[in-house]
This record gives C-alpha cells, structure tokens and sequence, in this order.
C-alpha cells in the first residue's frame, strides 16, 4: 500500500493504535468490506441496500478473494475481523467512522453526521462491544450473503 507522507502516520494499524482513517489508493470508491457470515453484517448491507436506490454503495465480503486481499490490505484480521471498511474516494474508513460515513451519504440521513460529536474513542467502545459479540448475539452463517437478482448491483461483482 503506498502513501502520502503527510498520511504515513494512519498508514498501518497496530494493537495500540486506534483504527483511524488510512490513505488507500486503487481500489473503486464506495466499496463496503463485510463479515459475509455475520447476520448483522448482513442484515446491516441489507438496510444500506433498501435505502440506496441508486446502488452508489457496494458490498464485497472478507470470505470472497478481493474481500480477502483487500482486508490484508487494510490489516483486518482474517479469522475474526473486528471491523467493517468503507472506502470513499482515497481513504478507508473503519469502525463508527465507517458508519457514519455510509449511513450520512444515504438519502435523507445526512443528519448521522451529528455522531461525530460523540467522541471516537466512545463510539468504537460501543462498535467493539457489539463486534465481539456479534456471533452470539445475532448468530452466524457458514455462507456469505447471496445477493439475489434484484440487489446484485449492490455487489462488487469483478473488481478493477
């Protein structure tokens, strides 16, 4: 992954250091990265999916292979990845970053924006939270989500 050198101290994640925006580059703009298995990750593309019409989002699970290259990229762990991505324009968001960024560029939700008064270290308490938990609590598939003809659009289909 190359970056700017005023960008290099959010370039590569580490333990101690909080999932913050990263330069990326080479990858299309609104491509949401999922725990396909995750039925709330699922059902959370879903929600996207009913209220984006013009399918200007779209959707690639960690299981498939550019799902999997892609987290590498970005540091995700591939066995329980602790976070979701959104990539707009040249940067990664994560995390609640990444939820405000998707769910404040949906039609009429511009107003999500106002969680970023909420402090990061605060929301991805919360965002950790249910991530770990997720399984347990809204449970999980041994199968990615399948978009139906309908809603294929919505999925990166052959990336770049």
């Amino acid at each position: 992954m190359r970056v700017s050198p005023e960008r290099a101290d959010v370039a590569y994640h580490s333990p101690v250091t909080p999932w913050r925006p990263k330069a990326i580059d080479g990858v299309p703009d609104r491509v949401v990265l999922i725990d396909g298995q995750c039925v709330l990750c699922s059902c959370s593309a879903r929600f996207v999916i009913d209220r984006d019409p013009a399918a200007t989002f779209r959707f690639v699970a960690v299981q498939e292979s550019y799902g999997r290259a892609l987290a590498e990229r970005l540091g995700i762990d591939l066995a329980f990845p602790e976070t979701n991505a959104v990539i707009l324009g040249d940067s990664a968001y994560f995390k609640s970053d990444a939820v405000i960024e998707v769910l404040s560029r949906l039609p009429g939700w511009s107003w999500v924006r106002l969680g970023r008064i909420v402090p990061r270290t605060l929301r991805d308490a919360l965002y950790d939270l249910i991530a770990r938990n997720r399984y347990r609590w809204f449970g999980q598939t041994t199968e990615c989500l399948m978009p139906t003809p309908d809603i294929a659009r919505h999925f990166l289909g052959n990336p770049p």
